[in-house]
């Protein structure tokens, strides 16, 4: 009979087994030798192996499958064996474990990087991933344990593909560093937030050190997550001794912190690098009998990009969409778009982050493009230049679902109408790469006029969403917005929709406010008065320019009047006094959201301009290059160059030296001090390196 094993975590603490590697050296296995393929040629061992920990108390024994991917496989050229040697290590490991334990397919790293830090593309890993994990799951595997991820792109391609390809529970460890973060910049609130949003049964942390470095990771976790969690530290940090890497954490040891890891929150505890059978005994005797943390019913309304997490909700600033990466009545930007620049873009990117934009739309629809492409392309370009959750906008699927494969994070799809033939096609989508999804109260026979009739739609798109498998937190809702110009009488419908939809649908709301003043003069008024109307309805998340004083004031203003803004702190420092300058607070919304305030603290800007230039002194030449290798702007790097050297006559040894050293000095600088994660710092150095291209016939 085969264990449950959502009702095992319902009742204790689960316990994983140790380290595989660890024990495979210990028998024998010399460095060099495929593990992989050490264990089928030597079954008798790993079968023991196995054994040892069964015997130990594991509840679950992973496989010895944890560089079974096609790419880590061709090391050894046994890129073609992927089915095999996955089919012959599970063979083995359920041998071992009979009908009362448990078998995880352990699915590492694949070795390869996505964009900026690598070149291999979501689709591409996705299937890899997919080929290794249609063989676990046909070699009989009751779980699957995706293990030792250190970038949340790879592992958000990892759960797609068993998501997608399999029905068994997934594990999904993320490994952090000691400042804990990824080594790709992921924190664990921000990682937690995106794989949730994908369903799996447990997320947690492996490897990372010792226990010492995961207990916060785990605390921090558990304030957050309404599912399981599971982590599988280090025997301790390893050590030299006598040219051999020794883990030291005594049995006792690892019994203390499995006991600390489940007052955390941990449900499922086990042990990674060093962790022997010994070890795990001393941990199942310490966590006998012991209830394990139950699931919180908790809904947390939230967007992250690779390395920020934006939280919705009264208790915090009220957030909002950046709203100009949009080619609709913008003639320049389509032109840009269609000729496949992308300069337009990246500055509305930075500037609606710098001025304090906690998210961004974007938008491609250009008619004549392939859409698709260029939204693959924006986004990615996006990421790489500003670190803010982005909502997907388009009416074209293939680039709906381009962008959501090009964002590496939780992103809001904009958007799907109440028809049945746009809901399934899009809610499916929004489920596959954990988005939310964002619905029109608009059907087959167009925008209601009353209120009543927006909110059946607004409940129609409630209901089939969690049809298909979507969370509360998933959804939000645009009850959309008709003009005061042409429709008067109905204006204050959607308002009331609003109100309608926040007191009776668990979801969030959302409101393009613009479209209200149409074809009136003095449209600002208009604007942040409605924004103030939808606001006190309960809009959680309006679309609005950023650079607007008027709609700004208002969100700030509400803030304080609705207590978000605590002490109106905010408010006071942003508006200290009649000519309402900054102190250099940075604006709530930015606090919340970890965001740097471009404006104030200049964190993406070059420290190479002399400190007494005046704020409104244009940059010069040196200062642009600096910044554009600072933000890895490799795209406008080059006629930066040019003109220096070409129209302004600086020698390429003068603009090594006073532009390009203080650029990446800076991004080296911010790295050390964690300011700057690794794709920032290979975006920068990328960008030096076409620098470079392009002025060494100069300095010859």
């Amino acid at each position: 009979m085969q264990v449950d094993l959502e009702a095992l975590l319902r009742k204790r603490v689960v316990l994983l087994d140790g380290a595989m590697g660890t024990m495979l050296q210990n028998s024998g296995m010399q460095p060099g030798e495929c593990p992989e393929l050490y264990g089928i040629e030597h079954a008798d061992i790993l079968e023991d192996i196995h054994r040892q920990y069964l015997e130990a108390g594991a509840d679950i024994i992973q496989t010895n499958t944890f560089g079974g991917n096609r790419l880590k496989l061709a090391e050894f050229g046994l890129e073609n064996e992927v089915e095999q040697i996955n089919s012959e290590a599970i063979s083995i490991a359920k041998k071992a474990a009979g009908s009362q334990k448990l078998v995880a397919a352990s699915i590492g790293p694949t070795g390869k990087m996505l964009p900026p830090v690598g070149d291999y593309s979501f689709a591409q890993l996705y299937d890899v991933f997919r080929e290794q994990l249609i063989a676990c799951e046909k070699a009989g595997a009751d779980i699957i344990s995706l293990e030792t991820m250190t970038d949340i792109g790879e592992m958000r391609a990892a759960l797609i593909a068993a998501k997608q390809n399999t029905r068994l529970p997934i594990l999904a460890h993320m490994t952090f560093e000691q400042g804990g973060r990824t080594m790709m910049g992921t924190d664990p609130v921000t990682a937690l937030l995106i794989l949730e949003a994908l369903q799996p049964l447990a997320i947690g942390a492996n490897c990372s050190g010792g226990a010492d470095d995961l207990l916060p990771v785990i605390e921090t976790m558990s304030q957050y997550t309404q599912g399981y969690l599971t982590v599988e530290p280090n025997a301790g940090l390893p050590v030299l001794v006598e040219d051999q890497t020794v883990f030291p954490a005594t049995p006792e040891e690892m019994a203390e912190a499995a006991l600390k890891l489940m007052d955390a929150g941990a449900n499922i505890i086990g042990g990674c690098c060093g962790t022997t059978p010994v070890h795990i005994a001393a941990m199942a005797a310490a966590l006998r009998g012991l209830p394990a943390r139950k699931k919180q019913d908790r809904h947390i309304y939230a967007f992250a990009s690779r390395s920020r997490h934006l939280l919705l909700g009264a208790e915090y600033p009220l957030a909002y969409i950046g709203e100009r990466i949009n080619p609709t009545a913008r003639k320049k930007l389509a032109q840009e778009i269609k000729a496949g620049q992308l300069d337009m873009v990246l500055e509305d990117a930075r500037s609606q982050v710098g001025i304090g934009a906690p998210m961004l739309d974007v938008n491609m629809g250009v008619p004549g493009i392939d859409e698709a492409e260029a939204m693959h392309r924006a986004v990615m370009a996006i990421q790489s230049t500003v670190e803010v959750p982005l909502a997907i906008d388009s009416t074209d699927v293939t680039a709906l679902e381009a962008g959501l494969q090009a964002f590496v994070g939780r992103a809001l799809i904009n958007s799907t109408t109440g028809e049945d033939h746009q809901l399934d096609i899009i809610l499916p989508l929004a489920k596959k790469y954990g988005a939310a999804v964002l619905g029109l109260c608009l059907d087959e026979e167009g925008i209601p006029d009353q209120a009543e009739e927006r909110y059946k739609i607004a409940e129609k798109i409630y209901q089939r969403a969690r049809e298909y498998g979507l969370r509360d937190e998933d959804i939000y809702i645009d009850c959309l917005v008709k003009t005061a110009s042409a429709e008067q009488e109905v204006v204050m419908e959607t308002i009331r929709a609003v109100k309608m939809v926040k007191e009776n649908l668990p979801v969030g709301t959302v409101l393009g406010v613009s479209n209200v003043s149409h074809g009136l003069p003095a449209r600002d008024i208009l604007n942040s008065t409605y924004l103030a109307m939808a606001i006190a309805a309960g809009l959680d998340l309006p679309i609005l320019n950023p650079f607007n004083t008027r709609m700004m004031d208002t969100v700030r203003a509400a803030d304080v009047l609705l207590a978000r803004d605590s002490h109106a702190v905010a408010f006071i420092e942003y508006y200290h006094d009649q000519k309402g300058e900054s102190t250099g607070r940075r604006h709530p919304i930015c606090q919340q959201c970890n965001i740097p305030d471009l404006l104030n603290d200049k964190p993406q800007q070059a420290e190479a301009s002399p400190p007494s230039k005046k704020a409104n002194q244009p940059a010069s030449i040196y200062e642009k290059i600096s910044l554009a290798v600072l933000n890895g702007e490799q795209d406008l790097i080059e006629d930066l160059i040019h003109t220096a050297l070409e129209k302004e006559k600086i020698s390429a040894l003068d603009l090594v030296n006073s532009a390009l050293i203080p650029g990446i000095e800076t991004a080296g600088e911010r790295y050390e001090q964690k300011e700057y994660f690794l794709p920032q710092l290979m975006m920068a150095a990328e960008t030096m390196k076409k620098a470079f291209t392009i002025i060494q016939p100069y300095l010859s």
